[in-house]
């Protein structure tokens, strides 16, 4: 059994993940930037180290002097959360190679699956529907306006190493294509280091389906049933739910165990997320992989009971899961809203500054992920999560009156500091969500008639 984690991430996931480590009297380590010096991960781990000054690539994205300090102080695991580190090959190869274990899938399956055209390729193979586009990556701007012209307008061009909804430029007419095909090539290249891309037609009216999957190294794959994550803007999301509204069962099942099929066919071990966009139709055609744990976890959890940092953990020491497939029973509805800091009147520009205030909200069933606290300083470097407010209630109308409360009880203030809260509220009250009919365009909708 692991006996000491490294943590390679920061906030409210580190937090996370440190607590079920404690739980499994499992001892931690927090690999910490210079701005999260003093961060409440930090001082509940059982040590700390400064792995590097604020910047990403200087300490969160530098690999060397992570797994140097996993070494310097012991650990004989590491733990990259979710962003930074979390879907790099090159990383999980380099943990090994120092003898220290991955918590996460093996290199060389994060590979195959990070590459969005092989993930498709790997997918049909396992049995799940694929949306037209390129087998594989095209050559040429040329070869692959012909793939837009063959499948049809309009079109999505994705970067081949993308992810987490980015790298990915919508094109609705032929003239446009050129100059979108160089655009995504070029930020591609910027954003991800490899300036290949792929062309796949865009689905109008979808909503956002995942599945969420552990296998572990004995064979064993079992699903935690679907969310739905359809409420996003540019391609972030930032309401997810479970179970997906206004779906009947027999699909969700469908959607659930297509996924585990696959997964088990990839020899997936650890914990992902299969993606999906769902057709008006009931149609469902992958889009991606997650070789991770996803910021929404915890509405699976709540639904559950299933602890998947736990899992994660048992499934890298190359224990079986504590669960069987006939284990997992869900109860009730779960909704989490992302609370940033950014300004919605402003374009949903970061806020970020120091909080004078921060009260959490209370009451039952209510869940707030954070690391956040009054005096804190929201560091411009990162991410702009503050918290994660998550609600469970027997069904989905009590579920959406809570998390309505939830937020209206959030209390957070300070210099240049806005959030999200109002915005979020709004999106909970509107009709199309109340019903459970809304789609991916939603806040597209909600912001055109502001």
């Amino acid at each position: 059994m692991i006996s000491k984690i490294l943590i390679a991430n920061r906030g409210e996931i580190a937090l996370r993940v440190a607590r079920t480590c404690r739980e499994m009297d499992i001892r931690t380590v927090i690999a910490h930037s210079a701005a999260d010096r003093g961060s409440p991960a930090m001082e509940y781990a059982d040590e700390a180290v400064q792995i590097g000054p604020p910047e990403p690539r200087r300490s969160y994205l530098n690999a060397a002097a992570i797994v140097e300090a996993a070494l310097q102080t012991g650990a004989d695991a590491i733990h990259p959360g979710y962003g930074f580190l979390s879907e790099d090959p090159d990383f999980a190869e380099i943990c090994e190679a120092a003898g220290l274990t991955f918590i996460g899938p093996r290199p060389s399956l994060i590979k195959d699956l990070g590459d969005k055209a092989e993930a498709r390729r790997i997918a049909a193979a396992g049995g799940l529907r694929v949306l037209p586009g390129s087998e594989h990556a095209p050559g040429s701007v040329g070869e692959a306006m012909l793939v837009a012209d063959e499948i049809g307008y309009p079109v999505i061009i994705k970067a081949v190493a993308g992810g987490g909804g980015r790298g990915i430029t919508l094109v609705r007419r032929r003239q446009e294509f050129a100059a979108a095909y160089a655009e995504a090539s070029a930020n591609a290249q910027a954003v991800f280091g490899d300036s290949r891309v792929y062309v796949e037609r865009f689905l109008e009216h979808a909503r956002h389906i995942e599945a969420q999957i552990l296998g572990d190294r004995h064979g064993d794959v079992v699903h935690l049933g679907i969310r739905d994550c359809s409420v996003q803007r540019r391609r972030q999301k930032l309401i997810e739910e479970t179970p997906p509204p206004d779906l009947d069962p027999v699909t969700a099942e469908r959607i659930a165990l297509a996924a585990a099929a696959a997964a088990g066919h990839a020899g997936y071990t650890g914990a992902g997320t299969y993606e999906f966009l769902l057709d008006e139709h009931g149609d469902f055609y992958f889009i991606e992989t997650n070789c991770r744990i996803q910021v929404e976890h915890p509405v699976t959890e709540m639904v559950t009971g299933v602890d998947i940092v736990r899992e994660q953990i048992l499934i890298a020491s190359g224990e079986r899961m504590s669960i069987r497939q006939s284990d997992v029973l869900q109860r009730g509805a779960s909704i989490e809203c992302r609370v940033n800091a950014e300004d919605p009147e402003r374009g949903f520009m970061p806020a970020s500054g120091t909080l004078e205030r921060f009260e959490i909200p209370g009451g039952p069933f209510t869940r707030i992920d954070t690391q956040c606290r009054p005096g804190f300083t929201v560091p411009p470097y990162y991410d702009s999560l503050l918290a994660k407010a998550v609600v469970w209630a027997p069904d989905r109308e009590q579920a959406i009156a809570r998390m309505d409360r939830v937020l209206a009880d959030f209390t957070v203030s300070g210099p240049r500091v806005a959030t999200t809260i109002p915005f979020l509220r709004e999106v909970l009250a509107h009709p199309l969500f109340r019903s459970g009919k809304h789609t991916t365009s939603l806040l597209d909708q909600m912001l055109d008639q502001s």
